[in-house]
């Protein structure tokens, strides 16, 4: 079968299939080694998976929207309207307390998490038929990363996703964890049985779907149910989610497009080209993680600037800005547009 691939295998491997499989082969041979790089030198861990990766796929969506010329002016509700109800919202959820303000971005950022799992499975099944076959691997892709939230809620971890204690009031809720591991693997098993028998019965597999939704499962599972280690959580789901991040939108929305002359693309086509987009991912990155050191967390490093908390249901909402706008873009910018009859 025609395999669909984004871009060819080479490049679909290695910068969106492969980055579960990598860690985690990384992570059972250099276990030791790992956690000792997290006691002696977690600087450099949060500077290239904080800074360099996650942060940095968070600006990679202006080559998508903002950059794009005229792209702002097809759209300007869009466009302008989410930056500003996102600093709205976030400086009305810090009115609840910094810890609320923190749980519902973590909520949200989980969702776009999950959301942009499914949205490359679908990627990748775009030849299919709409039939049971792809029901059962919508409700894989979601089991592998819902149910490891789940157990998240319930259990003890020693990471966070932003904050401390974020999720501790979701600690209430009735535990499940039982039932929910074994639905669990039930939907793993049928999935595998699933995915062997048409293989079997067509002699045809999609590779690319069949390695995203196993990348998934690993990744999700290793990284919070099975590993307890904030590190390890870190590079997995960093990794997993922001380097196939940033190569789609190089692939679709620069290599990809006919019109890059129009659209102020053409720059970015060399092999330069991804240098420089490279480069301005990881400038505004570390411009924005500056700001947050200086201003507001002084972990990695601080210039003493003094600033009045009262500032900060102000700051601190003005800061999350461009993340929250990411993860609501992502909810438009994906959409196909309507067939007009």
């Amino acid at each position: 079968m025609k395999q669909p691939w984004i871009h060819n295998a080479k490049t679909d491997w290695w910068f969106i299939l492969s980055p579960p499989f990598v860690v985690l082969l990384i992570i059972f041979l250099f276990q030791k080694q790992i956690q000792g790089l997290e006691n002696h030198y977690s600087f450099y861990t949060w500077l290239f998976l904080i800074v360099f990766v996650d942060v940095a796929h968070v600006y990679s969506t202006l080559f998508k929207t903002y950059f794009v010329k005229g792209e702002v002016q097809k759209n300007k509700l869009l466009y302008l309207g989410i930056p500003a109800v996102s600093w709205i919202l976030g400086i009305v959820l810090f009115q609840f307390g910094s810890l609320t303000f923190w749980s519902v971005l973590a909520l949200v950022a989980v969702f776009h998490f999950i959301r942009q799992q499914y949205g490359f499975m679908r990627i990748y099944a775009r030849f299919e038929p709409n039939n049971w076959s792809k029901k059962i691997d919508e409700v894989a892709v979601y089991s592998a990363t819902i149910y490891p939230m789940l157990y998240w809620f319930s259990t003890p971890r020693a990471f966070t996703w932003f904050v401390s204690n974020e999720f501790d009031w979701l600690k209430n809720l009735p535990d499940y964890t039982r039932l929910l591991t074994v639905i669990y693997f039930s939907i793993l098993i049928i999935w595998i049985i699933k995915t062997a028998f048409e293989a079997f019965k067509t002699k045809r597999i999609n590779i690319p779907k069949t390695a995203l939704i196993t990348g998934t499962f690993l990744s999700w599972y290793f990284g919070i149910v099975y590993f307890n280690n904030d590190l390890l959580f870190t590079f997995l789901n960093v990794v997993s989610h922001g380097i196939p991040y940033i190569a789609l939108i190089y692939i679709r929305e620069i290599h990809q497009k006919e019109n890059n002359k129009l659209n102020g693309m053409q720059v970015f086509k060399s092999f330069s080209g991804i240098f420089l987009f490279v480069g301005i991912i990881l400038g505004f990155a570390f411009v924005e993680e500056f700001l947050w050191e200086t201003l507001v967390w002084n972990e990695h490093f601080s210039l003493n600037v003094m600033l009045s908390e009262k500032w900060f249901q102000f700051l601190v909402p003005l800061l999350v800005m461009p993340q929250l706008t990411h993860y609501l873009l992502d909810g438009f910018i994906w959409r196909k547009p309507k067939k007009v009859s």
